[in-house]
């Protein structure tokens, strides 16, 4: 009899294995190389002015001059000139001698914290009442620092044994040729003021640290009186703190 065969179990079918998808690694960013590119663009020189030195120098050529309206206390001119670039152009200036600027400090009782000499006027330019330094305009050819003490004592009757400028500044050179000198006037001994007829002055003495409180909630809007008090609070910043 033929043998019979045995029966072929059939082979189960292996499970495929699960394939994990490859995951990249998240690629870090190259901070170092930015910080380094960052740092490269920075000026290597330490001095910051010769970093900033002006591409073009020089004053304008004055074409012609033209005074268009002229005051008691300014005059405009409309000038034709060829600007150090190159440019023509028409240019509308105001011209005024210059005024002086007074930060009068009282500092006998507490020198951390001197009491400064403000004033309170209506400006109509403004359309409101400033509090401000006192302040004036330069007669023609008058000495700055006799300007500045004329001022002082006309608005405020107060005079000053010690006297220092402290920053000089355009307020709007776009249009405006007026320079201010701010002067720094310690060692004050009162006196009657006497200031022009159409002066009407509410004169006070503020701590040095309410007039910053002032600046910072904006009760102080006059750009010489910013200028003046924030400038010398910084200088003196260090010598307060001890």
């Amino acid at each position: 009899m033929p043998k019979k065969k045995k029966a072929v179990k059939s082979a189960a079918p292996k499970k495929a294995k699960a394939v994990k998808p490859k995951v990249k690694k998240a690629t870090k960013p190259k901070v170092k190389k930015e910080l380094k590119a960052a740092k490269s663009l920075k000026p290597k020189t330490k001095n910051t002015l010769k970093a900033l030195k002006p591409a073009v120098e020089g004053t304008a050529e004055l074409i012609s001059s033209e005074t268009v309206f002229e005051g008691p206390l300014f005059r405009v001119l409309r000038d034709r000139l060829i600007e150090p670039g190159g440019q023509e152009a028409t240019r509308d200036i105001v011209r005024h001698n210059g005024s002086v600027v007074i930060l009068a400090i009282d500092n006998t009782t507490n020198k951390r914290d001197p009491w400064i000499v403000v004033e309170r006027q209506y400006r109509h330019a403004a359309g409101r009442f400033l509090w401000e330094l006192p302040a004036g305009k330069l007669e023609p050819g008058e000495d700055v620092l006799l300007g500045a003490q004329r001022e002082l004592e006309e608005e405020t009757g107060y005079r000053a044994r010690k006297w220092k400028l402290l920053v000089e500044y355009y307020a709007s050179p776009g249009f405006l040729g007026e320079s201010m000198k701010i002067f720094l006037a310690e060692g004050l001994v009162a006196g009657d003021a006497h200031p022009d007829e159409d002066e009407q002055i509410e004169l006070r003495l503020v701590k040095l640290s309410e007039v910053l409180k002032m600046i910072e909630k904006g009760a102080i809007l006059d750009g010489k009186t910013l200028t003046g008090v924030l400038l010398y609070a910084r200088k003196t910043s260090g010598k307060r703190g001890k």
